[in-house]
């Protein structure tokens, strides 16, 4: 009884500590979105990703366009793919396992893209592919290591896409600085 209630103590207080960092970062990234280059940058590269899924009606089109605004949001509030699923399910019409394919995939991308548009803000011209661990799927996993240019993203599985930016996928980029030059 007594280590359970220290146990809850300590994850309320990581939990607390989490909270008040994220608010921090959400703070800059809010600044960062709304009031710089970078943050156009980053709704073009989400409204290009939009466009390029040329199967979708227009009214899913739509719909695809709302949830993006909002994982966006989701984002620089430093919230978690499991807060956008509750949106995604109490709108109707969508299987539990969709929704959360959908949030996972929706947060993947607008964080992509936030990376994206900083990275190239920098002078960055691409990045190495990293992957998660032994889940990955095997045309992930060739891709390990790889260096990708931000203007010429891969095509696996029939579909075009960065590092984290594709559905289910848990790769991330990691951007390459350039040097500054002297």
């Amino acid at each position: 009884m007594v280590a359970n209630k220290m146990f809850a103590q300590v994850e309320k207080e990581e939990w607390n500590q989490w909270k008040s960092v994220s608010e921090e970062i959400s703070v800059g990234l809010r600044d960062v979105v709304g009031n710089t280059p970078v943050g156009q940058v980053a709704q073009d590269i989400v409204y290009r990703q939009i466009q390029l899924m040329k199967s979708l009606p227009l009214e899913a089109s739509d719909r695809v366009m709302e949830i993006q605004q909002r994982a966006m949001q989701a984002v620089i509030n430093g919230e978690r793919p499991d807060q956008l699923y509750e949106e995604i399910m109490a709108s109707g019409k969508v299987a539990a396992s969709r929704a959360q394919l959908i949030a996972r995939t929706e947060i993947g991308r607008a964080t992509g893209a936030l990376t994206q548009a900083r990275a190239l803000a920098v002078g960055s011209e691409g990045y190495w592919w990293r992957i998660e661990g032994a889940g990955t799927r095997p045309s992930h996993r060739k891709m390990k290591d790889k260096f990708v240019r931000w203007d010429n993203p891969p095509t696996l599985d029939s579909m075009t896409g960065h590092a984290g930016c594709l559905p289910n996928c848990k790769c991330w980029p990691e951007v390459h600085i350039p040097e500054p030059r002297k």
